[in-house]
């Protein structure tokens, strides 16, 4: 598997010359099987310049697989070039929660007045499915999906391939229980042993004071999740719409120091448009 970031931002995308190391788009993963496939994980706005990229190479087949229905996780969707081409073919996957299907979701995100062009009158050729509980495959890769802790809910994901395992737990509050959520021994056991946690960091201690109950983590709560399930590598995500490059190394060295302090092994660093990991 190749994980890419195309946007890793929260709630809002940002812009300005205090953001150009981690970027401002919000959040969009891709992963590329070994056999090929493209697995796009959330629309948020990185998804435009992810959808050029595919448009480029000739990609026809695309999956998608949406986390939940909040703006930040969708707001790109209209704007993905593959859409407007007739040799695509689009899987989507997702559980709806409060609307009656994904199909509903991302037709009131382009209903008027929101957008001008409405989900029926492109090109491509869409299929659904749903994500919510049990085990999938897409191509050579089975995905396993988890309940977040998130206001509306949520779901998050385990991809495996060949003995390599990605988990990807965003928009996830690990110290309060939301309707539908999970305590945070059971994200643990999820995590457990995988080659790659890139979970939801968007809080400070201090900032949580204010924000607790908001479906976002606090980076030591989400590090302390990676030291103990004993992953591999420890990606953090969900950067808070203020949180400049220069504070967002601060955060990211504090958790080395942690690392180092609990005499672990563990590769942690804050994703940003760009970044790739083989596994």
């Amino acid at each position: 598997m190749i994980i890419r970031c195309w946007g890793a931002r929260g709630s809002i995308p940002v812009s300005g010359n205090e953001y150009l190391k981690y970027g401002g788009d919000t959040t969009c993963m891709e992963i590329q099987s070994g056999d090929g496939d493209t697995i796009i994980v959330d629309a948020g706005t990185g998804i435009r310049k992810l959808g050029k990229e595919l448009m480029k190479s000739g990609k026809k087949k695309i999956n998608m697989i949406f986390t939940h229905a909040h703006w930040d996780h969708l707001m790109g969707f209209p704007f993905f070039a593959p859409l407007y081409r007739r040799e695509t073919s689009l899987n989507l996957y997702g559980c709806p929660f409060a609307q009656d299907s994904i199909k509903d979701i991302l037709e009131k995100s382009m209903a008027p007045p929101t957008f001008p062009v409405n989900l029926k009158d492109v090109r491509a050729t869409i299929s659904y499915f749903g994500a919510c509980a049990g085990r999938f495959t897409i191509g050579p890769v089975t995905v396993t999906p988890i309940l977040l802790s998130h206001p509306n809910q949520g779901i998050g994901y385990k991809f495996e391939e060949e003995g390599k395992s990605f988990v990807f737990l965003t928009d996830n509050e690990l110290t309060f229980k939301h309707p539908g959520g999970l305590d945070s021994g059971q994200y643990g056991d999820f995590s457990s042993d995988a080659d790659l946690l890139i979970h939801d960091s968007e809080y400070t201690r201090d900032e949580y004071t204010v924000t607790k109950g908001w479906g976002h983590s606090v980076f030591e709560d989400a590090l302390n999740l990676a030291l103990d399930a004993h992953v591999r590598q420890f990606a953090l995500i969900h950067h808070n719409q203020e949180r400049s490059d220069w504070a967002l190394d601060q955060i990211v060295e504090k958790c080395r120091e942690i690392i180092d302090d609990r005499h672990a092994s563990l590769n942690c660093f804050a994703l940003s448009p760009g970044t790739e990991i083989v596994l």
